[in-house]
C-alpha cells in the first residue's frame, strides 16, 4: 500500500538518530525509471532494463543510501526473452508494490507481451511467470492498494485515440483483482494531456498514486525523458478522481537552469515517493549527468531527494533549485557490507561463479558459450556479434562514472582473422568501440581497435599493432574521461601502452545513439559469422570510478 503518513513519535525521536548522508546518484550508471517500496524497515528498488538479460534488477536497502542487488525479476528465459529485439526495446518502466505478504511488479514489454504483472513472496525471487493484462493499452503501469481495493494506473492513448498534437497522452486506471490479476469494471480516464492541455503538454507517463492525510495524490512525469523532463502532481479526495493539478507544478525539474553550471544534473523526473527511516518523505527519480550540453554516456541514473509538503502538496528537492550530489539526513547511512554503488569506488568482479547479479547479457540467458569457474570465465567464440539481434558471447557491466576505467586479462590465441576476443564499450548495436586480440592475414598476433560503422552496420578497424611475439596472456584496458576514451594493452603487468589516438566519447552518448540506454563495458568473444571451436579465458574484470565531485 502506498500510504505516506507521519507520526508524532517519529518527529520526537529524530534527535536519537545519528546523522547520515545520501549520495547521488544512489544508483549510478544505466539504472533508469526507478520504483521503490517500503516494507517495514526494508526498502526495495527496481529499474528498467530494456533488452538486457536478466531483466528488472532488484535492490535492497535499510537506509536509502546503501543498496545491494538481491535479484532480478526476469531471470528465466521461460518468463520471457528479447531475441531479435533492439537493445533499447524490451522492458519499460517497471513498478514495485506490496500488499498483504505479496510483492507485485507491473511492467511493459514494449514489443511483445505488452503490459504484465508478476508476483513473489520474497523480492529476491523467484518471481512468477508474467500474467498479461491486455486491457491496459499503453505503458508504465503501477498498482495502488487502498484498503480492500486495488487499481492499476498507466499511460495510455489520447481520448478516442485521436491526439490533438504529437505526444498527447492520458493517464487511465482500472480496478484490479489481486487474486485473478485481471482488471475489473470500466476504464477511467484520470488525466488528459497533462497539467494544462491548452499548453499541449507531452508524454504524461510513469504515474503513481499515494494516499496521505485523506487525500489521493497522482504523480506523473511530463515533458519527455530528456532536458524538458518534469514531475507533476495532482490531487483528489477519491482514488478514482477527479484529480486537480497543483497550481505550482512542476514539483521537480532541472529545466531552465544555467546550462554552464558545474556538475549539472538534468532531465529529472519519473519519480516515486517513499517514507524514509526518519518518517520524512523522499523521492527517487531518474536524472542524467552530462559532461557537455546533453551529452552523457552513463545513461539515466537513479537519484534521491527529500520531499516537503506545502499546504498538503508534495515538493521534491524543496530547499534547492539544483539537485544535490549529497543530502544530510537525520538517520545513519553506511556502505559497510555491500558492494559500493555510489560515490567513488572500485569493484573486482568474481568471474568464477554465476552469483554476480549485476552482470548483463544480450536478450536472453547465456548459452553453452558461458563457462564460469576455475581460474575465471571462459567464453566460447560464437558466430553472433554485438551488431546483431541475437545472444552473442558478451558479459557486460555498467559504466557508472564519467571518469573511470575497466580492465581485463585474457588467455587467447586466435586461429583466423575472424576470431576476436577482448573488451568492448557498448552503447548499442551501432555505437561501440572494441579492443581485442586476433591474428592478421600472415597469422601474427595483433591487438586491434574497432569502431562501429553506423553506415555499413558493421565495424571498421581504427588501429592495429602486431605483437613482437605471440603471447598467451594479454591485458586490456579502456579508460573514460567524460567524452574521451583511451584504449590500452599490456604484455606485462601494469606496462600499459595506448593503442591509437584518444577516441570521441560522444559517439557513445545517448544523444548520438538515441534510445534509452547507457554504456556497458563488456567481455566479448566472436568468430564473426564463422563456425569456431575456439575459446578465451578472462581471468579478471576490474572497474574503478573516480568522479572528481565526490570527496
Amino acid at each position: 500500500m502506498r500510504i505516506l503518513q507521519f507520526t508524532t513519535y517519529l518527529f520526537l525521536t529524530l534527535s536519537s538518530y545519528a546523522q547520515g548522508k545520501l549520495t547521488n546518484p544512489i544508483l549510478p550508471g544505466f539504472y533508469p525509471d526507478p520504483s521503490i517500496v517500503k516494507v517495514e524497515g526494508d526498502y526495495y528498488l527496481i529499474n528498467s532494463s530494456f533488452s538486457y538479460f536478466p531483466g528488472i534488477p532488484i535492490f535492497h536497502s535499510k537506509d536509502l543510501n546503501t543498496w545491494k542487488q538481491v535479484g532480478n525479476a526476469i531471470d528465466r528465459p521461460s518468463q520471457m526473452d528479447f531475441m531479435s529485439e533492439r537493445l533499447t526495446r524490451g522492458l519499460f518502466a517497471p513498478s514495485i508494490n506490496y500488499n498483504k505478504g505479496i510483492y507485485y511488479i507491473t511492467c511493459t514489454d514494449i514489443d511483445n507481451t505488452g503490459n504484465f504483472v508478476i508476483t513473489a513472496t520474497d523480492p529476491a525471487g523467484p518471481w512468477s511467470d508474467p500474467v498479461t493484462i491486455p486491457e491496459v493499452r499503453g505503458i508504465d503501469p503501477s498498482l495502488f492498494f487502498d484498503d480492500d481495493k486495488a487499481y492499476i494506473i498507466y499511460n495510455s492513448e489520447a481520448p478516442d485515440n485521436k491526439p490533438q498534437y504529437d505526444g498527447h497522452r492520458t493517464v487511465r486506471m482500472y480496478a484490479f483483482d489481486v487474486k485473478t490479476l485481471k482488471v475489473k469494471g470500466s476504464e477511467i480516464q484520470l488525466v488528459n494531456g497533462g497539467v494544462d492541455i491548452s499548453k499541449k503538454p507531452v508524454w504524461i507517463e510513469g504515474p503513481h498514486i499515494y494516499k496521505r492525510n485523506g487525500y489521493y495524490y497522482l504523480l506523473a512525469a511530463e515533458g519527455g525523458t530528456s532536458v524538458n523532463h518534469t514531475q507533476v502532481a495532482f490531487r483528489s479526495d477519491k482514488a478514482t478522481g477527479p484529480y486537480v493539478p497543483y497550481d505550482k507544478n512542476p514539483i521537480l525539474t532541472q529545466k531552465g537552469l544555467d546550462p554552464n553550471r558545474k556538475h549539472p544534473v538534468t532531465s529529472t523526473g519519473h519519480a516515486d515517493l517513499v517514507e524514509g527511516p526518519d518518517g520524512q518523505t523522499y523521492a527517487v527519480f531518474l536524472g542524467v549527468r552530462p559532461y557537455e550540453g546533453d551529452y552523457y554516456n552513463t545513461g539515466r541514473e537513479t537519484f534521491i531527494a527529500p520531499v516537503s509538503w506545502a499546504s498538503n502538496w508534495p515538493v521534491i528537492n524543496p530547499d534547492f533549485k539544483e539537485v544535490q550530489y549529497a543530502y544530510d539526513v537525520n538517520f545513519p547511512t553506511t556502505n559497510a557490507g555491500a558492494v559500493p554503488q555510489n560515490g567513488n569506488f572500485k569493484v573486482k568482479h568474481d568471474l568464477t561463479s554465476k552469483k554476480d547479479l549485476s552482470l548483463l547479457f544480450l536478450r536472453t540467458h547465456p548459452g553453452s558459450w558461458y563457462q564460469p569457474g576455475g581460474n575465471g570465465l571462459t567464453l566460447a567464440l560464437t558466430p553472433e556479434t554485438v551488431m546483431g539481434s541475437a545472444n552473442p558471447a558478451f558479459v557486460g557491466r555498467r559504466q557508472q562514472h564519467l571518469v573511470c576505467e575497466t580492465s581485463t586479462t585474457i588467455a587467447f590465441q586466435a586461429k583466423s582473422v575472424a576470431e576476436k576476443a577482448g573488451l568492448v564499450i557498448l552503447q548499442d548495436e551501432q555505437h561501440f568501440y572494441f579492443l581485442g586480440s586476433s591474428v592478421n592475414q600472415t597469422g601474427r598476433q595483433v591487438v586491434q581497435l574497432f569502431k562501429a560503422d553506423t553506415k555499413q552496420a558493421g565495424m571498421k578497424l581504427v588501429e592495429e599493432v602486431e605483437l613482437p611475439t605471440a603471447t598467451a596472456k594479454l591485458s586490456l584496458k579502456i579508460a573514460a574521461n567524460n567524452d574521451q576514451y583511451r584504449f590500452f594493452y599490456a604484455l606485462k603487468d601494469a606496462e600499459w601502452k595506448q593503442l591509437g589516438e584518444t577516441m570521441d566519447g560522444k559517439f557513445l552518448s545517448t544523444k548520438v545513439a538515441g534510445g534509452f540506454l547507457g554504456a556497458l563495458f563488456g567481455l566479448y568473444a566472436t568468430s564473426s559469422g564463422q563456425a569456431s571451436t575456439n575459446k578465451v579465458l578472462f581471468s579478471a574484470l576490474e572497474y574503478s570510478g573516480n568522479d572528481l565531485i565526490y570527496k
